[in-house]
């Protein structure tokens, strides 16, 4: 059913006061949704207050609970932690405690109450909102407030967001912070590796998760970990055996380090920890090796938040004033939560028992249970992890006598070579042979093929660029000879990792099937691209990183003007025609303004934007950030732009451009990327030993595919996966500026402007709706990694 657009003009924050607070541990993005909640809370002319020191700054009240303006969340995007202090708080705890934080609140006329914190802080509001009119009543008794008040003042809404770093609160795919500490051990993982690698030594890192292993199982995942512990999915009974050979193993295949990962709350079958002083005695002992233990511990909740977590946290925060402004009596408290791309509420209590149920099946030792309750996304990183860390006996493994080849086309893009490493291992335990074709389709039609097996992709995960290489070349001009190799090799499937330019290669050999019947075989398209512009998909492969590269440069700048008053500075990012990367990173770096193509602009609205510039500079926030991509407007370039905000400036701001070039296009793959890359990866794989399966003819001995749907681009699309038929998605497609003719992310781009104080129209169709935890899709393959 197509919603007609609902803006939320009508939606007036006038008389209402929101306060916001951080409960719990600290993680980062916390202040980007902080940020967001204040903004946006003032945009709708509602009151916004801090509430320093979570639920200690709530009861013990005075100057811990004080308004604020737009300008006292400047500058905070960018930093770790959370800027209005968390704490335990035991008080808060006693129905005492509540009272006088209810009396602190009603002092200001407070009843919109945004919590970020985990589900114990989440719980504790939804208590605090249950006993309101009790508490209100008793107010009215002792003569601290009077009738009028208990009348005027007697609905709490509460709303909450998930700020954890452990990633261990059912019914979003992410929590805040999750990603940001991903890639806190990713980066420990990657230095690590150059120094094992140096001695030939083995390494046990301990990860956080006390309750959850989603970091150790993610972080085994983004950086091939020959084993891993977490306590959902405790090792068989006989694991130190069986580790111990695999270890073994590895060495012999010359292989010159191991990484061992194990969440702090691992434990075994008997529910006996499993610690990793523990795990290393065991190697020192049984095989001798240089075995060292690093505990990664704080470190992991340090840092500045990723461009994933900025972006997720000002959309929650945004999301959640919406949902406390539409709020009833009726409405049970919610929290925001993150399904696939959209921001979902769901109600507050479901999600708390939900995730009580998964520690209630983890103490009564049933396993299976916990890692389904953990959700689909979770289920899917452990199997995929499985399939890829152990590599059976040949003997054991099926043989199909199919060959499938697989290449990078476009631009080298991060991601891919984790995406290529998942595809040998997968299809090798598929029972397929796998082949690389070296530099594309031109490698393919100089026969630059070679066969590949599991071991030549060991450490593959963590390397940026392509290492099979990659050329824009399509296949049209090479037609017969791709088809004489592909003869030649007996090339039974194609998968094509890339970007626009591996779509509109397999859309050339799709059509290419009527004269050549060596096309006729199952292909699948693998979205790799920084630019973010296949159709068909929502996010593509490499995106991540390009967006944390642009976002850590943003940092950058934005701190060199802090000693320089006054500066302005214009940033070109790269994209071809999709305005992904600028209107993203701009979100992610709290920019001033963002040109893209997909909406037009004119002279009047950079004299527009230079005015807003000029107003923002007589505040105390004398500084800012224009992003402008590459192909926004072939008249207005960034050299045009440039020149125009420095004359427009002169004497109230001076100006820098920046072109940040191919810097975004390099660089180690982000922990979103490498998972993404290897989860895609692993899903096309299969898709493509069914699809042989269908299609291959026994009296004939080959295979034959010639239907749209054995030419396919595996994507994104909301909360799914969907295997979509390339000629499908020509219809869809803008072939002349290579975009799809409509961008889910367009709809955020009001977001970025309203977080800058412009006024503008924001769709809220897609808000809303309250949804049940059951109801969410079983099947979501998400945008979480």
């Amino acid at each position: 059913m197509d919603h007609q657009p609902k803006f939320f003009e009508n939606l007036s924050g006038a008389g209402k006061a929101i306060a916001v607070l951080t409960s719990g541990g600290d993680a980062q993005g916390m202040n980007a949704a902080v940020r967001a909640v204040v903004r946006m809370g003032i945009y709708v002319n509602a009151k916004v207050y801090f509430i320093y020191e979570g639920y200690q700054g709530m009861v013990d009240g005075g100057d811990n609970i004080v308004e604020v303006s737009w300008e006292s969340v400047s500058s905070i995007l960018q930093v770790g932690g959370t800027v209005i202090g968390s704490a335990r708080c035991k008080s808060f705890r006693t129905r005492e405690g509540r009272l006088q934080a209810a009396f602190n609140l009603l002092q200001r006329g407070i009843t919109n109450l945004c919590v970020i914190g985990g589900d114990g802080s989440l719980t504790g509001a939804n208590l605090f909102r249950e006993e309101w009119n009790g508490l209100l009543e008793e107010l009215a008794q002792k003569g601290k407030i009077d009738a009028e008040a208990v009348k005027k003042y007697a609905y709490l809404n509460i709303v909450g967001m998930v700020g954890s770093i452990d990633n261990d609160f059912c019914g979003t795919d992410m929590t805040i912070g999750t990603d940001s500490a991903l890639h806190r051990i990713i980066e420990v993982v990657d230095a690590i590796m150059t120094t094992a690698q140096s001695h030939q030594r083995t390494f046990v890192l301990e990860v956080m998760g006390r309750h959850c292993g989603y970091l150790a199982l993610v972080s085994a995942l983004a950086c091939g970990a020959d084993w891993v512990f977490i306590p959902e999915y405790p090792p068989e009974e006989g694991w130190e055996d069986s580790m111990c050979v695999k270890l073994s193993e590895n060495r012999a295949r010359k292989k010159r380090l191991n990484i061992i990962i194990v969440a702090e709350g691992a434990i075994d079958c008997h529910n006996k920890p499993i610690t990793s002083e523990k795990v290393k005695d065991l190697v020192v002992q049984r095989l001798g090796f240089d075995t060292r233990v690093t505990i990664l511990g704080h470190v992991q909740r340090g840092g500045t938040p990723s461009a994933f977590d900025r972006i997720l946290a000002s959309r929650m925060g945004v999301e959640a004033v919406l949902a406390l402004l539409e709020a009833t009596p009726d409405t049970p408290a919610c929290v925001v939560s993150l399904s696939g791309n959209q921001a979902v509420r769901l109600p507050l209590m479901e999600c708390v028992q939900m995730t009580q149920e998964v520690q209630k099946a983890m103490d009564e030792g049933r396993f299976l249970e916990a890692v389904r309750l953990r959700g689909r996304s979770f289920e899917n990183n452990l199997n995929t992890y499985k399939l890829l860390s152990h590599k059976k006996p040949d003997a054991e493994l099926p043989k199909t006598n199919f060959n499938v080849a697989v290449l990078n086309v476009g631009a080298p893009a991060a991601g891919m070579n984790a995406a290529v490493r998942a595809a040998v291992r997968v299809g090798m335990t598929e029972g397929h042979k796998i082949f690389a074709v070296i530099d594309g389709f031109e490698g393919f039609a100089r026969g630059k093929i070679k066969e590949i097996s599991w071991g030549d992709v060991g450490g593959w995960t963590g390397q940026g660029g392509s290492i099979l290489g990659t050329k824009r070349t399509l296949p049209a001009k090479y037609l017969e000879k791709i088809a004489d190799q592909m003869r030649t090799n007996n090339i039974n499937a194609l998968m094509v990792i890339g970007g626009f330019e591996a779509f509109e290669s397999c859309l050339q050999l799709h059509e290419a099937r009527a004269n050549f019947e060596e096309f006729r075989v199952p292909m699948c398209v693998l979205p790799a691209t920084i630019s973010n512009n296949v159709p068909g998909t929502d996010y593509c492969l490499g995106t991540d990183t390009a967006l944390n590269a642009i976002v850590e440069t943003c940092d950058r700048i934005k701190q060199s003007a802090s000693g320089t008053k006054r500066r302005v500075f214009i940033i070109e990012t790269m994209g071809g025609y999709c305005g992904y990367l600028a209107n993203m990173g701009a979100l992610a770096a709290g920019a001033d303004a963002a040109y893209i193509f997909e909406e037009q602009f004119d002279i009047r609205e950079l004299q527009a934007n230079v005015e807003h510039l000029t107003e923002k500079m007589k505040t105390s926030i004398q500084r800012g950030l224009v992003l402008r991509n590459e192909n926004c407007n072939e008249n207005y370039t960034t050299d045009f732009i440039y020149q125009l905000y420095s004359e427009e400036g002169k004497g109230v701001f001076d100006c820098r451009k920046n072109v940040l070039g191919h810097m975004q296009q390099g660089g180690a793959p982000s922990p979103f990327d490498r998972n993404f890359g290897t989860k895609i990866s692993a899903k096309a794989m299969q898709w493509i030993s069914k699809k042989l399966k269908e299609t291959y003819r026994k009296g004939a001995g080959k295979v034959f595919a010639n239907t749209d749907d054995s030419v396919c681009l595996l994507g994104m699309r909301r909360r799914n996966l969907v295997f979509q038929p390339v000629a499908e998605l020509k219809s869809e497609t803008d072939f002349v500026h290579r975009i799809p003719k409509e961008q889910w992310w367009l709809k955020l781009r009001p977001l970025m402007k309203i977080l800058a104080k412009y006024k503008t129209s924001y769709d809220v169709s897609d808000s809303g709706q309250l949804e049940h935890v059951a109801m969410l899709p079983k099947e979501a393959e998400t945008g979480a990694i």
